[in-house]
């Protein structure tokens, strides 16, 4: 049988390749003679055959075949044939296929070998592939290497006694004897795999981390020596000696000072001269620098080592490297909670971070600016924020619109204000709004009483300028409908409408293409509630008959159930000029509803009245009976006043005064006076003339 082709003949081959299915037809071929060699039982080849499927497997084509042949190079005695066969073991096996369990018996045998190499590719192995069987067997071997003299070994032991560990953690105590005098190694791969061997073992055990925060002092003395040290080739990184370990022992050090205020006072020192003394022109510096800021933030530090990491995260900010500042900004949102005052000295600079081109770097300054708002920078931050929301993607509108609306909320400085910031929000991003933001807008408005007028007109105007918004158009709606009337009343600060403007513009919204069917729903019921408000009753009568036959179903039962209003119980519609009057006694004579508390409240004259039908004005209207809200009426020639007023030393009682006088000629026979003030405090003074 012809010799097969060398793998870098292969390799050759294979990218002179121009389309795939030339490619795959490389790859079938060849694969055919190879497992033509295997079933030939070649030992002369089997190296060069495996070396090419590995390549192969590499690409993305099944090898599996080759993994017998893998365990054949592993028993080899040649080192070359073990390499190999070590190499594709860990590239073809894992411990779900029981066939990496044959390997065992050689594994232990290598790593008992007189040659390190060898030694070393069975630590590898091990430490890549192993199952928890394969670890209990073996760990006895991986700890007697770990206390050997030869650094080489040493370094790759320790690598291998973590993933035993990860995989069997019940044998941490087996390797805690040979952890003292690890860091006393002067060689460097052998001190950073040690400290990694120390962190998984302090992460897993909270013995093992008292046990050994008793190491706090050496760690702190072999990092000032990495950061005093002069130039050293060997391990010179960008102008820092060996980063790399110095990163690992900063993180060592976060987990040991972590909730210990013995180990955190200990390290504050080298923590302040890293923090100082670290280049930060090159990337290795920043690496270290945010790798401190960490630790720092993470143990029992001092005040001014805290200011002092925050400010090292703003100086990330300016960095022109994107990942750097997303770095910072991550870590910025993580401690704002706790130390909220140093954070917000860089407020501006994080601000600017909401212009970035980088989208993370966007969303990352956005989160960060809504958890610096406070009471006294909410106008502020919700002038840059609102700006952030009319330019940003449409990504980013619905967690900003949830953001400003939460703020606003919690920090606004006066009603108006907290109206104006959500219209404003409406009005730019009202699409992608949440759905609670309609009922607690709603809320917010029934609860401002004095800004009603104010908060109708605006509204109304938005709706005017744009009714694709439909949240906005949905409030409005409503808004309208409940205090419409205060839209045409002369209160309003500018031109104010008529009220067939105001109608033509509800009628707009129930036959645009914009609305959704719940926009109708909103406009139909403000067009009714008008109803009570406005004179054009006629025309709405029109209008909310023609929706009694739409073919939506809830705006057709709308309209059937408000024609049935109509018909049915339009003699229960109150005057407008009753409804202005019971507002005015309602806002500014508050007394009265004071005086009524509940709801069991007897009328306050007994007299005899003609029947008349039952008022739409609830228990208010009940009470008064056929009395005008004016405080003043006349009853079958009985003339009755009513004053109300606060008593001077105590605010709580209120004083009712009533004075009837007999208009008629003739006497008044069985004149009956009742009255019942329930739930309040009443000084009650009767004069009869």
């Amino acid at each position: 049988m012809p010799a097969p082709i060398r793998l870098r003949e292969l390799i050759r081959t294979i990218r002179t390749a121009r389309t795939q299915a030339e490619e795959r037809e490389m790859i079938q071929k060849e694969c055919a003679a190879i497992r033509s060699s295997f079933r030939e039982e070649d030992n002369t080849y089997r190296c060069r055959n495996v070396a090419k499927l590995l390549y192969m497997h590499m690409l993305g084509y099944p090898a599996h075949f080759g993994q017998l042949e893998c365990l054949k190079l592993i028993a080899s005695q040649k080192f070359t044939d073990k390499r190999i066969g070590y190499l594709g073991a860990m590239l073809l096996l894992d411990e779900r296929q029981d066939v990496h369990l044959l390997m065992t018996n050689c594994i232990k045998n290598d790593l008992n070998h007189s040659t390190q190499y060898v030694q070393g590719l069975a630590l590898c192995t091990l430490g890549c592939m192993g199952s928890s069987e394969m670890c209990r067997d073996l760990a006895g071997e991986v700890e007697k290497l770990l206390k050997t003299s030869n650094s080489y070994l040493r370094k790759k032991a320790a690598l291998c006694a973590v993933h035993v560990i990860r995989k069997v953690p019940e044998l941490m105590e087996m390797f805690l004897p040979a952890t003292k005098n690890l860091l006393s190694e002067k060689n460097h791969g052998v001190l950073h795999t040690s400290v990694v061997l120390l962190t998984e073992m302090c992460e897993r055990s909270p013995d093992m981390l008292l046990h050994f925060r008793k190491l706090v002092p050496q760690l702190v003395r072999i990092l000032k020596n990495l950061i005093m040290s002069g130039y050293s080739p060997e391990h010179d990184v960008s102008g820092i000696s060996d980063p790399f370990l110095q990163v690992r022992i900063l993180r060592l050090l976060r987990i040991l000072g972590r909730s210990d205020d013995d180990s955190s006072e200990a390290m504050n020192d080298i923590l302040a001269q890293v923090a100082t003394n670290t280049e930060t022109s090159k990337n290795v510096g920043n690496a270290i620098l945010y790798e401190t800021v960490l630790t720092i933030m993470d143990i029992k530090s001092e005040s001014g080592l805290r200011v002092l990491a925050i400010n090292i995260l703003g100086r990330f900010l300016l960095n022109n490297d994107k990942n750097i500042r997303y770095v910072a900004l991550t870590s910025l949102l993580k401690t704002v909670q706790t130390d909220h005052n140093a954070v917000q000295r860089h407020r501006s600079t994080i601000v600017d971070c909401l212009k970035d081109l980088d989208v993370s770097i966007k969303r990352r300054a956005m989160e960060l600016s809504f958890a610096l708002v406070n009471g006294n920078n909410i106008r502020g931050m919700m002038k840059e924020l609102l700006y952030f929301l009319d330019s940003c993607d449409p990504e980013f509108k619905a967690d900003c619109a949830s953001g400003v609306f939460l703020a606003a909320e919690k920090y606004a400085p006066s009603k108006r204000w907290h109206i104006d910031t959500i219209m404003r929000v409406l009005t730019t991003a009202g699409s992608y709004v949440r759905d609670d933001s309609v009922p607690n807008l709603i809320q917010l408005i029934t609860n401002s009483v004095e800004m009603h007028a104010y908060t109708v007109q605006r509204l109304y105007k938005a709706l005017l300028d744009d009714i694709s918004q439909q949240p906005l158009v949905q409030v409005s709606s409503w808004c309208i409908g409940e205090y419409g009337d205060l839209l045409v009343s002369g209160q309003c600060e500018e031109e104010e409408p008529i009220q067939d403007e105001v109608l033509d513009v509800l009628e707009g919204l129930l036959v645009s293409n914009l609305s959704t069917p719940v926009t109708r729903g909103y406009s139909l019921t403000a067009i009714m509630k008008l109803s009570t408000r406005f004179s054009s009753v006629n025309r709405i009568k029109k209008v909310v008959s023609i929706y009694g036959s739409s073919i939506d179903v809830e705006l057709q039962q709308r309209a059937v159930e408000y024609n049935a209003l109509f018909k049915k119980y339009d003699h229960m519609r109150f005057n407008l000029d009753v409804l202005y009057d019971l507002v005015s006694l309602l806002f500014q004579a508050n007394d009265l509803l004071d005086l009524l508390g509940g709801n069991d409240v007897m009328p306050v004259i007994q007299t005899t009245l003609p029947t008349k039908p039952a008022s739409a004005g609830g228990e208010l209207l009940d009470l008064l009976g056929d009395l005008s809200l004016s405080g003043r009426t006349t009853v079958n020639g009985l003339k009755i006043e009513f004053t109300f007023e606060r008593a001077n030393p105590n605010p709580n009682i209120a004083v009712i005064t009533i004075h009837a006088t007999n208009t008629t000629e003739a006497d008044m026979t069985e004149f009956v006076f009742q009255a019942a003030v329930p739930k309040v405090s009443h000084d009650l003074s009767v004069t009869f003339v």
